[in-house]
């Protein structure tokens, strides 16, 4: 972006009500000349609107004290995006370091895909182990396991699976809380089922003919805990009804309630136990860095927040659920404070991407709303080409290196995370190697707090290009709202263009006003579509 502040009125909205001492400069090297290898720690939430953190402007509509902890420790992003406005292509490109609109079938995966970042690919957990990090993935996956659709091994070993591709602990759901299976996999393999002793609660898993005698959600609505609004009518489990079929599970089906309490648990062991590795390896000079990637659940439906939160925030399960958010931030951040190395771990929070506010389930979210508004001052949501569909919450914090309580105007992209990551731990990236990534560790490290990325792309039915203050957005000839979520999507047939400084609400199309623009833009997204984007 250009150095003009993207608007005034958002940034001063922004503003941190406590700024600390500025830190040392970003990227600072060791005596012996070697890059730094913090533990590196990234807390990705599901569906967590740009407004649904108090730090970004909703002090008065929720409460999130832990995020916002974060955010005045550290450096808070304005202009920061997801690659894709739903949840498995942001996720790919996260990992691999590539647009997911390059390869076919990065689309939102059912709970049976295969997986889509493969053993072939060279993924971000790899590279962090080649730079000598422990590596581990807990919470929601949604990107595949095994090699072959529908052909997982539930009540064994699911393989090829994420220790094929750089991480070396795993404990994961397979997909979202709202698909089957509804069950918990570590390292390969599915928590707390015995088929020694219970041979009845073998696991199957459909997502094309229920299972007979197993009761569904559109056949026996009775059985719901928590209604429908669209879809969600097949299996039920724990008196929710899901995407797809599944049968079997026994006492391995999760308890919705108490997810948030299980992943973020293993969450903070994985922490306690690499500082033990660590404290362990000191003495032989052997001690490596950890790496993890912590997916959460909230606030993605269907929202079942424990009973501790229920009722809180006064907006209904999807208030709560974003208290719940708040809560794990909040017991990572803590046992990082407890076991002395807050000061020397990177903590990266965002979202895969933006809000939606009834996606498929009678929650009263949209009922209980109020004044709060998710987007923020942005048009769409999740399933959006309009700016909150990838304009996500992002903070990151180092107190070793990284400003305090500084806000960034720099545009800035998750897809980045991959080369950032590998220039502050000393890794070249061979040819091929996350070919859309850029290393833009001064934009996330807080250093470049004005420009950052040259352009911004965004993909979600078609793609944008955000350069300096304009934003081109393809033609299109999908629907121009999804209404079952009410939500615009932004497709046109028409090209659009749009001044983000002047109309950050997406409004006034000037595409006919500015034809040069609309060819100028239009020609940088084809040459980013042929050509990978580190370039």
């Amino acid at each position: 972006m250009t150095d003009r502040k993207l608007n005034l009125s958002l940034l001063a909205s922004l503003a941190l009500c406590t700024a600390g001492a500025q830190a040392a400069s970003p990227g600072q090297k060791t005596k012996k000349g070697t890059p730094e290898k913090p533990n590196v720690v990234i807390i990705l939430a599901d569906d967590l609107g740009f407004g649904d953190i108090a730090c970004n402007g909703s002090f008065n509509t929720i409460s999130t004290p832990n995020v916002d902890r974060l955010a005045a420790q550290g450096v808070r992003f304005a202009n920061a995006h997801a690659t894709a406005a739903t949840s498995t292509p942001a996720r790919y490109s996260i990992l691999t370091g590539e647009y997911a609109w390059r390869q076919p079938g990065t689309g939102i995966a059912p709970g049976d895909a295969a997986m889509i970042v493969t053993p072939q690919h060279r993924t971000l957990p790899e590279m962090m182990q080649r730079a000598g990090y422990t590596t581990a993935a807990v919470g929601k996956w949604h990107l595949g396991l095994g090699d072959k659709a529908g052909q997982q091994d539930w009540n064994g070993a699911v393989t090829p699976g994420l220790k094929d591709i750089g991480f070396d602990y795993s404990y994961i759901m397979a997909a979202t809380a709202d698909r089957v299976p509804c069950v918990y996999i570590e390292n390969g393999k599915v928590v707390g089922l015995d088929l020694e002793n219970h041979p009845e609660d073998s696991i199957r898993v459909s997502y094309s003919e229920p299972f007979p005698g197993e009761p569904t959600g559109r056949k026996n609505p009775e059985l719901l805990k928590m209604k429908a609004s669209h879809g969600h009518d097949m299996a039920i489990v724990n008196g929710i009804g899901r995407i797809g079929y599944m049968t079997g599970g026994g006492d391995a089906l999760w308890v919705d309630e108490n997810i948030a309490d299980t992943i973020t648990d293993r969450a903070v062991r994985f922490i306690e136990r690499s500082v033990a590795a660590q404290q362990a390896a000191k003495e032989t000079g052997t001690e490596k860095p950890f790496f993890l990637y912590f997916c959460t659940n909230d606030i993605h439906v269907p929202r079942s927040p424990h009973e501790r939160f229920v009722g809180k925030s006064g907006m209904g399960p999807r208030g709560d659920a974003i208290l719940q958010f708040d809560w794990s931030v909040g017991r990572v951040l803590d046992a990082l404070d407890s076991l002395g190395i807050a000061d020397n771990t990177l903590v990266i929070l965002s979202s895969d991407n933006g809000p939606v506010v009834d996606d498929g389930y009678q929650d009263r979210a949209v009922e209980l709303l109020g004044d709060h508004k998710p987007w923020g001052k942005f048009r769409g949501g999740k399933y959006s080409i309009f700016e909150a569909g990838t304009r996500v919450p992002a903070i990151a914090r180092w107190p070793k290196r990284i400003p305090a309580g500084k806000v960034s105007d720099a545009a800035a992209s998750q897809v980045d995370w991959f080369a950032s990551l590998a220039a502050l731990t000393g890794q070249a990236l061979s040819e091929g190697e996350a070919p859309d990534s850029r290393d833009q560790l001064d934009v996330w490290l807080g250093k470049d707090r004005k420009k950052g990325r040259a352009h911004i792309v965004e993909n979600a039915g078609t793609l944008s290009i955000t350069v300096d203050d304009w934003k081109y957005i393809a033609p299109s000839g999908g629907a121009a709202k999804d209404h079952n979520v009410n939500i615009e999507l932004g497709n046109s047939k028409e090209p659009q263009l749009y001044n983000l400084v002047e109309d950050m609400g997406e409004r006034n199309n000037l595409a006919a006003r500015y034809p040069e623009k609309v060819a100028e833009l239009s020609a940088l997204l084809e040459q980013v579509r042929e050509t990978a984007d580190r370039q």
